[in-house]
């Protein structure tokens, strides 16, 4: 298990590398990559800056990760969401799951997304040409996040 918040960028080959290295039991691992957009509502994008509460998002994530890991036989899972100001085409989260067997990674990797951008403690502030707006929670990722109701 690794659940970073940082800063700094990542290195998704990197990532992946050492998420799979000497892993000779896992069938199938699952990623997922997101990156700021540069459009946003019809509206052009030229920043995002995401803000948490260090301590409280790491407990959060592991709290989303347990929960993976309770529903789906996972060999290991790695979250990295990084914080502060980003620019278009700049990475924000990688997810990446490993299991013995592919529907195990692709779906516990989906659920893990959803309930991120549901679940964990991160507010997004976008830079547009007429000033800034805080990102609103999206009905669309609500409901994603429901089919994962118990």
């Amino acid at each position: 298990m690794a659940i970073r918040v940082q800063a700094g960028d990542f290195d998704v080959g990197a990532e992946y590398a050492a998420f799979t290295a000497g892993r000779t039991s896992v069938g199938g691992v699952a990623m997922f990559v997101g990156l700021v957009r540069d459009i946003a509502g019809g509206e052009a994008v030229s920043a995002m800056t995401l803000e948490h509460y260090p301590g409280m998002t790491e407990k959060q994530l592991e709290a989303i990760e347990e929960e993976a890991r309770r529903r789906w036989p996972l060999d290991d899972v790695l979250v990295i969401h990084r914080h502060g100001r980003l620019e278009p085409g700049d990475r924000i989260v990688m997810v990446a799951t490993a299991s013995a067997h592919r529907d195990a990674a692709f779906e516990s990797c989906r659920f893990l997304m959803d309930w991120l951008k549901t679940k964990a403690p991160f507010w997004k502030l976008e830079a547009m040409p007429d000033g800034e707006r805080w990102v609103e929670a999206k009905d669309s990722d609500d409901a994603a996040a429901a089919r994962w109701a118990e």
